[in-house]
This record gives structure tokens, sequence and C-alpha cells, in this order.
């Protein structure tokens, strides 16, 4: 025997190394969960799909979510005081879709659960790297949403087997007879049916049911059956959490002299736009009809633009306090420019709401204008998180400004917005501030909240005769018409728990 024979061991060669399959450990708790969540996505899907407007409905499946996280995590789901904060956050965007009819916050709300909710519960499950208020964050957590949805696509299968020590030979074969007998059934009765009439009367009215109810529900079962396997998946891996693997990343930082260019150009900028503000604001109207203006087309405009400007202002001086390298006196300049940046973008947003105020004075309140006055006072927050920032380079802008954005926006949904454009509308008809109204507008791009006012002008006088542009207004409508259309969609929404919300329900006179 060669020493190259020798050299081997006793069991032959090393065979090639076999990836260890993953096992599913399949708890009982798990087991209920799946029943559980096959519910779950029944009714989400028949709320999104089969029930428009979005209302009651939303907020039961946030509940049904939360309740689902409950028994997968136990204990977890429900400590922390930053994650019950965001849990309150989500409730209350739930809640809003059964009290509200604003169909604006129904979309946005809508999308900030569709955002927040897997936030929230991959933050809960313990397997992120990344804090919260790391703007990296929002890419761990989508690669950590599609592993979950992904990864264990076999654990619906393996909680719906029973455990080995229950398991029968037999289970496989009846489960296919079931679904061969049904599918049989299916096909055959429709056609013994067309095949005699005796049978065609005496099965009649099954199939009027089947045709009426079951194709529906079959479809939501179907669409539900799909999901599944998916949501369970993300419990499962939510349940069982795989750490993320830390990975030594250096952070970029580059010389600050390229941002203190371009900082400096921006203040300078704002520095003659603002004087010549000041000359239009100070010399009166005598100095702007100089310069072919008038007092009201100067007053009133440029509001939406200067808030806008705010916005990139904060942006650029966010990206260079990130990118720049600290240490210095280019940095310290940098910070000196920034902070007067944050002074000029102060004095935007002040002469942008002088502006607004103007325009509303003139011309009353809308809901773009409510949405834009918000946004000046959410703006003049960031700036104030923008300038702790600067205080302390160190920290984290998104930790401050995120839960300011978070309440600013339950704030906004808590304001009766739709009822005060409403009222402040018909007040500036009634006092013959105005002599037009926009009737259409009020009672069917708004909520319903808006009825109420409506109800204080001439219920019999034609609605298109408020309206400045009656192009399109039916005529022979009357005010009384358009509103008891409004209140009939709103008995509608109520018709149906999951479309059901407190603002249609008093819309349509509690029915």
């Amino acid at each position: 025997m060669s020493q190259f024979e020798n050299a081997l061991p006793t069991g032959g060669p090393a065979k090639p190394t076999q990836k260890a399959s993953v096992s599913l450990s399949i708890t009982a708790r798990e087991r209920a969960l799946l029943p559980l969540t096959f519910l779950w996505c029944f009714l989400a899907e028949d709320t999104i799909l089969w029930a428009w407007p979005h209302g009651l409905g939303i907020f039961a499946s946030v509940l049904g979510w939360y309740g689902l996280l409950g028994l997968a995590l136990g204990r977890r789901a429900f400590s922390g005081r930053n994650h019950l904060l965001l849990l309150g956050m989500n409730l209350a965007l739930g809640a809003s879709f059964a009290i509200g009819s604003n169909l604006y916050f129904r979309l946005w709300n809508f999308l900030a659960l569709l955002l927040l909710l897997p936030l929230h519960a991959l933050s809960l499950a313990g397997c992120c790297r990344l804090p919260w208020w790391r703007l990296g964050m929002l890419g761990e957590r989508f690669l950590l949403l599609i592993w979950g949805l992904f990864s264990h696509l076999g654990a619906a299968w393996a909680a719906l087997a029973p455990p080995k020590e229950h398991r029968s030979r037999r289970l496989g074969a009846a489960a296919a007879g079931v679904v061969t007998a049904a599918l049989l059934l299916a096909v055959l009765i429709p056609v013994l049916s067309s095949a005699d009439a005796l049978f065609a009367a005496a099965t009649s009215s099954l199939r009027t049911f089947v045709a009426s109810h079951l194709n529906e529900t079959l479809w939501k079962i179907v669409l539900a059956l799909a999901a599944l396997p998916f949501i369970f998946s993300l419990l499962y891996a939510l349940a069982h959490p795989t750490p993320l693997k830390a990975t030594q990343s250096k952070a970029f930082s580059a010389d600050p002299m390229a941002p203190v260019l371009v900082l400096a150009a921006l203040d300078a900028l704002y520095l003659i736009f603002l004087s010549v503000q000041s000359a239009g604001l100070f010399g009166g109207a005598e100095y702007l009809a100089s310069q072919g203006l008038s007092y009201a087309q100067w007053a009133r405009s440029g509001f939406f633009q200067m808030t806008g400007v705010t916005v990139v202002n904060l942006t650029v001086l966010l990206a260079a306090l990130a990118v720049s390298r600290g240490g210095g006196r280019l940095w310290t300049a940098l910070r000196v420019l920034g902070a007067l940046l944050i002074l000029e973008s102060f004095l935007l947003l002040a002469s942008a709401a002088w502006r607004m105020g103007l325009y509303i004075g003139a011309y009353g309140l809308s809901f773009k204008r409510f949405l834009t006055g918000w946004g000046m006072v959410m703006m003049a927050l960031f700036f104030l998180c923008a300038l702790w920032k600067l205080h302390r380079p160190e920290r984290y802008f998104l930790r401050r400004a995120v839960p300011i954005a978070l309440c600013g926006w339950l704030v906004l949904n808590c304001i009766p917005m739709d009822h005060l454009v409403a009222k402040d509308q018909v007040d500036r008809y009634l006092d013959g501030e105005s002599t037009t109204l926009s009737v259409y507008y009020l009672a069917n791009a708004l909520s319903y909240d808006t009825l109420s006012q409506l109800e204080r002008l001439d219920q019999s006088a034609p609605a298109w005769t408020y309206e400045a542009d009656d192009l399109y207004a039916p005529i022979g409508e009357t005010l009384a018409d358009v509103i008891a259309q409004r209140r009939a969609a709103a008995q509608a929404d109520c018709s149906d728990w999951r479309s059901w919300s407190l603002s249609a329900y008093l819309a349509g006179g509690g029915a």
C-alpha cells in the first residue's frame, strides 16, 4: 500500500460537503397561527379589493395584523417605548379610516400604513442592525422584508401537516380525494342540469346560490390562499429572526470646500432675494407701481414656490453636513453658512406665510391652501431640527425629525379640515365677500363633512348659479339634489361595515 493510500481516512475519500437543509421547527402556537393568518389574508384582500371606499375594514385589518404579531412574537410585540409609540401611530392611522371620509387622506394614510407596518414588524423581530433614525435602515428593512416573505414558503405547509406522531398515511389521499371530488361536482352538475330538465329544476336554487354568492367568495378564497404562504413566511421569519452579519463600512467624507462654496452661493442669492422683498414690503404700492406691478399681484403670489425652495435648502444643508469632513476652518465656515441658510429659510417661510394669509383673505380657504400652511409649520420645525444638527453634528437629524413628522401628520388628521374649508367658503358667500361658491368642489371633491355647511344656503336654487364656471354643471340640478346625492352615497358606504365611517354615518342621517 502506497503512502498516498495510507494517508486516506479509514472511511474512504472525503465527499463533497452537502448544503444542510433548513428544517422548520413548527410549534403548537404557529399551528394555531396558520388559520388565523388565512382569515387575516381573506379580510385584508376582501377589504382592499372589494370594499371601496376604505373604511372600518382597514382598521379591522390593522388590528388583526397586530393580533397576528402578538401571537407570533409574544411579549416582544408590545415592549419598548419607541415600539409602543409607533404602535399607537399605526392604530391611529387605521382608526382614521373609520372616522373620516376624505379620499385624499384615505390614500395617503393607506400608503403610510404600507410603509410603517412592515417597518414596525421588522424592528420588533430584533434582527435589524441599523436603528430607525439612520436613513440606510430603509434599504436594510426592505431586504429583510423580501427575505421574510420568500425565505420560508414551506412553513405554511409544515404548519398544516400534523406532527409526525399523529400523522396518518391516509391524510394525503383523503385531501386529494376531497379536492378531486369537488372539482368533478363543479363540472358535472351543470352538465347534468343541461341534459335533464327535471334535474335542472331540482338543482336550480343550488346553482343560483352558487352563481350569486360562491363565485366571488371563491375568488376571495383563492387570493387569500395565494397570499397565505408569503404572509406566514414573514411571520415565521419574524418569530425566528436571523441576525444580520455586521459589515464594516467606512463612512464617506470629503473635503468641505465644495459644500462651503454651494452654501455660500445660496446664502448670497437669498440675501439678494430678501433685499428685493424688503424693498417691495417697505416701499409700498408706489414703489411697486414704478416697477409695473400692483400690490395685490405681488403680495398674493409665490407662497408655493417659496415653500418649495425651503425644501431644497434643507436637503442641500443636510447633504453638506453628511459628506463634509469635520474639523478645521472650512468645517467652521460650513456650520456658519449653514446657520445663515437656516435663518434665511425662516425668513422665506415667514414671507410665504404672510403672502398665504393675504391670499386666503382675498379668496378664502381651500384644501390645498390649508395643506400648504401645515407644510410651512412642519418645515419650520424641521429647520429647528437642522439647527440642532448644526450644534451637535454627531447626532442624527431623523431622530428628531421623524417623530415630529409623524406627530404632525396625526394632528393634521385630527383637524376637521373639510368642515373648516366649507364653513369659510359659505361664510364668505353669505357675507357678500365672494359672489361665487364652488358647490361641486365642496360636495364631491371633499368629504361628507362639508354637507352641513352647504345646507345653510338656499336649497331650491340651481347649483350651477353658485359656480364661477358653469360649463360642466348639470342644468336644472338644484343644490338640494347635490346634497341628496351625497347623502345617498354616504348611506351606501354605511351599508357595508368594511366601508363604514363615522363621517358617512353622520352625513347619512345615522342610517
